[in-house]
């Protein structure tokens, strides 16, 4: 996962808010994240369109955060997630 990348959820594999747990969840064949905070607000703007790099713009603008640092974690997280099968690039 670059910054040139355009995330997007694998098939078959959804992001939604789960009333049940009242918390925002990865369900992908056979599988259930939960991710934290911070994922959470990545991941609600993976929508198949925009680079990591306007991800990364986007969170750096809402908070008042430097963009390297917010840089480095959203692509480490990204590939995290692209390893384990819910992303694709």
């Amino acid at each position: 996962m670059t910054p040139q990348s355009v995330p997007r959820f694998a098939p078959g594999t959804r992001f939604r808010f789960d009333e049940v747990r009242s918390a925002w969840v990865v369900l992908a064949p056979e599988r259930l994240f939960l991710p934290d905070e911070n994922a959470v607000e990545v991941l609600k703007l993976v929508d198949g369109t925009r680079a990591a790099a306007a991800i990364v713009d986007d969170l750096a603008t809402r908070f008042a955060a430097p963009r390297e640092e917010i840089e480095g974690d959203v692509l480490d997280m990204l590939r995290e997630l692209a390893d384990r099968g819910v992303l694709r690039s």
